[in-house]
C-alpha cells in the first residue's frame, strides 16, 4: 500500500509539473521528421498481464516493423538526433508516468520487456517468468548499477535480487539515484552510470551481489 500510493502520488505530481516539457517535446519530434509523436507497444506486467507501454518516439518512424524488436546498440542508426538527447536524459519515458499513474507500472521494478522479446527469452533463459511476480518498474538495480549492454541473463539476476530484496527504503534509493543518472544525462551510457567517484559517493545497498 505504501509503494502504490508513493506510485500515484510522485506520478500524479510528475505529470502535471512536465506537462509543459510534454508539449516542447511533442513540437520538437513532430518538426524533426514529421512522424508520430509517441511509440506504443505492446509489454508484459506483473503476473504476465500485458499492457500498452506509452513514450516520446527516438527512434525513425516504423522501426520495429523495418527491423524488428531489437534492442537498441551503441551508434543506432535507427535513433533519431532527437532521440539521442531524449534518451540521454529519460525524457522519451516521460508519458510511462501515466502507466505507473493508472497502475500498469511502479516506479521501481524490472523493465517491462516487449511480448515479442519475453516469448524468445522464456525458452532460453530459465526462470525468467520470476521476475513478472512483482510490477514492472520505470527503473530498478539494473538500470541503476547496470548497463545497456549486459546480457539478458545477467539482467536477471539483477531483476531477481530486487524481486527478493524488494523494500519501501531501496525504492527510495533508486529513485534518487535515477534522478542523479536524469540531470547528468548519462542513461546512454554503455559502461556503468557512475564514476568510481561517484560509486564511492553513492555507494551500493550491502546486500548487493550478483552471483546468485
Amino acid at each position: 500500500m505504501l509503494k502504490r500510493g508513493f506510485d500515484i502520488l510522485l506520478s500524479g505530481v510528475g505529470l502535471i509539473v512536465s506537462l509543459p516539457l510534454w508539449g516542447i517535446i511533442a513540437l520538437v519530434v513532430k518538426l524533426h521528421d514529421g512522424g508520430p509523436v509517441f511509440y506504443r507497444q505492446e509489454r508484459v506486467g506483473k503476473d504476465g498481464r500485458v499492457f500498452t507501454g506509452l513514450k516520446f518516439r527516438s527512434m525513425v518512424p516504423d522501426s520495429d516493423r523495418k527491423w524488428g524488436a531489437v534492442p537498441a546498440a551503441e551508434n543506432d542508426p535507427r535513433i533519431t538526433k532527437v532521440g539521442k538527447i531524449l534518451r540521454a536524459t529519460a525524457m522519451d519515458e516521460l508519458p510511462q508516468l501515466w502507466s505507473i499513474f493508472r497502475g500498469d507500472m511502479s516506479f521501481v521494478g524490472p523493465r517491462p520487456e516487449w511480448v515479442e522479446l519475453v516469448k524468445k527469452f522464456r525458452v532460453e533463459i530459465p526462470g525468467f517468468d520470476l521476475r513478472h511476480q512483482v510490477m514492472p518498474g520505470l527503473t530498478g538495480l539494473a538500470q541503476v548499477y547496470g548497463h545497456s549492454e549486459l546480457s539478458r541473463r545477467h539482467k536477471l539476476r539483477y531483476d531477481l535480487l530486487y524481486v527478493r530484496r524488494q523494500s519501501f527504503c531501496l525504492d527510495l534509493r533508486l529513485v534518487l539515484l535515477s534522478f542523479v543518472v536524469t540531470f547528468t544525462g548519462r542513461w546512454e551510457r554503455r559502461e556503468g552510470k557512475f564514476s568510481r567517484r561517484h560509486q564511492r559517493r553513492y555507494g551500493r545497498p550491502a546486500f548487493f551481489e550478483t552471483r546468485n
